[in-house]
């Protein structure tokens, strides 16, 4: 279906891609894997004839492509569904589907009942039951990913490109979608599936291809590799074990958080926990469970309608966020680009962000001293940067997360709450976020962190919480740790 040959490309002072040969088969899903900065974003954008390539061929189809545009792509039968979604949220999920091809009628004008009937004809092929007639704001994220791909299939489709399509998704929602994408390729379109989770690979992939510094270093069946084999050729050397080793019980000190019967907007009732000194606590569930609600009740990022939040010995009934950073907790969001960093903003003024009067004189900001700070930051936590002013709308996602979690260790003296620390990057960056997150336990920060993906859970977690429909479900110590009792825990009837 897709053949590249000898595909280069470079930017200034950056050889993005060096001659990439690869070729994709129609009704395959072929996984794409690598680091950040692997050249994945690149080859993707020149497919899609976002970037045009500096040398080498592109056959679609037993066609030649030419000064591919991102229409004529389109018109080829190319469709690629980026990690931020290209909808707009104030118009029907019809209307999202077809803009731009809109049905018409008589006189040109669009007609919207053809228009109705196609979107719901498309959306019945994936097997999902929307509204056409919803306005997009109001779906999950799950629905406005059904609606991306329902556009892909007006334009008959024939190779599917997904971005780190299951990053803002997870447990049953992305089963749905395995379940769809093998639909679409039973029907032979090709898929190429770029993802840094590598359990989906070996889930749903053919085959599996791996960049790594801008060249191609394999194309091979995944029956052929295993997740350490895997590893090994993304990184350059061997993982026997990413994660670092755990401390013995007996390294944890006081308990420094309490919650008890905390509520939370429905979503979280009555449930209760303790955080110690030192230890890192996993906080596991299905999608739903409650476990980033409860985490915002403890940091006051949502109202806590009833229970308690003890920090240190000091009882709350009421927690903000100001109150929150003011008795030693931080807390690094799961939605790193809309609600942890200050996008348009450099690294120097993220990192400070959380406490700027440690860099205010007389009401105006020290930017040396902010810039100080920042120096320090980056070399502490080995973030990938040109320095202090350079803006993190430029960086890898690893590193992004490295600015935002060096931001919360500079005041969190208690508590660190994570809320999927490692969502959207790569193994070798979530190699160093662990090794990170060790050290701040080692330094007596309780931390506790909520992961979707149960290897991290199990490998990081001196203690795991599990969660079920909003109330805590139950607790794992030690040799309890493992992926069937945190699954039991999660999916079992909890009474209302």
């Amino acid at each position: 279906m897709l053949k590249l040959s000898n595909i280069t490309k470079s930017f200034p002072g950056v050889r993005a891609l060096s001659g990439i040969n690869l070729e994709i088969r129609a009704g395959e899903i072929h996984a794409l894997v690598g680091e950040n900065g692997a050249g994945k974003s690149t080859m993707i954008k020149i497919i899609a004839g976002a970037y045009q390539p500096d040398g080498g061929e592109i056959e679609f189809d037993g066609h030649r492509l030419q000064a591919v545009t991102p229409a004529s792509a389109k018109r080829a039968g190319i469709h690629v569904i980026y990690q931020e979604f290209v909808l707009f949220p104030h118009l029907s999920v019809a209307e999202n589907i077809f803009l731009g091809y809109e049905r018409t009628g008589r006189f040109g004008l669009v007609d919207h009942k053809q228009t109705r009937r196609d979107a719901v004809e498309l959306l019945a092929r994936l097997g999902v039951d929307i509204d056409p007639d919803r306005m997009v704001s109001e779906l999950t994220v799950a629905d406005q990913q059904m609606v991306e791909i329902s556009k892909a299939l007006v334009h008959k489709v024939k190779l599917l490109i997904l971005d780190e399509p299951t990053a803002v998704i997870s447990g049953r929602e992305a089963d749905l979608l395995f379940a769809r994408l093998k639909a679409l390729k039973a029907e032979g379109v090709a898929i190429i599936y770029v993802s840094h989770r590598l359990e989906e690979i070996f889930q749903i992939a053919d085959r599996v291809t791996v960049f790594k510094d801008g060249e191609h270093v394999t194309t091979t069946e995944i029956k052929n590799v295993n997740r350490e084999k895997l590893i090994s050729l993304m990184v350059g050397r061997d993982l026997k074990d990413i994660f670092p080793p755990k401390r013995p019980a007996a390294s944890f000190g006081k308990v420094v958080l309490k919650a008890e019967h905390i509520t939370v907007e429905g979503r979280v009732k009555s449930a209760s926990l303790e955080l110690r000194a030192g230890e890192i606590t996993g906080l596991a569930g299905m999608v739903g469970a409650g476990r980033t609600e409860m985490a915002m009740g403890l940091f006051g990022g949502l109202p806590v309608q009833s229970g308690t939040v003890t920090v240190d010995g000091e009882t709350f009934t009421k927690m903000t966020p100001a109150l929150a950073i003011e008795k030693g907790i931080g807390f690094v969001t799961e939605d790193r680009k809309g609600q942890g960093l200050a996008m348009q903003l450099d690294v120097a003024s993220n990192i400070t962000a959380a406490n700027l009067s440690a860099v205010t004189k007389g009401g105006l900001i020290d930017h040396s001293q902010e810039t100080a700070i920042a120096k320090q930051e980056i070399g502490k936590y080995r973030i990938a940067c040109r320095g202090p002013a350079t803006s993190v709308a430029t960086m890898s996602g690893g590193n992004q997360q490295k600015v935002i979690v060096a931001r919360w260790a500079r005041t969190c003296r208690k508590v660190l709450i994570l809320d999927e620390p490692t969502r959207g990057v790569d193994v070798g960056a979530k190699t160093e976020i662990y090794k990170i997150m060790n050290e701040l336990a080692a330094q007596g920060i309780a931390i506790l962190m909520i992961s979707s993906e149960l290897p991290e859970v199990i490998g990081m977690s001196d203690r795991v919480i599990v969660m079920r429909e909003g109330v805590v479900s139950g607790e794992l110590n030690g040799a309890e740790i493992n992926e069937q009792a945190i699954m039991s825990l999660a999916t079992q009837h909890t009474a209302a």
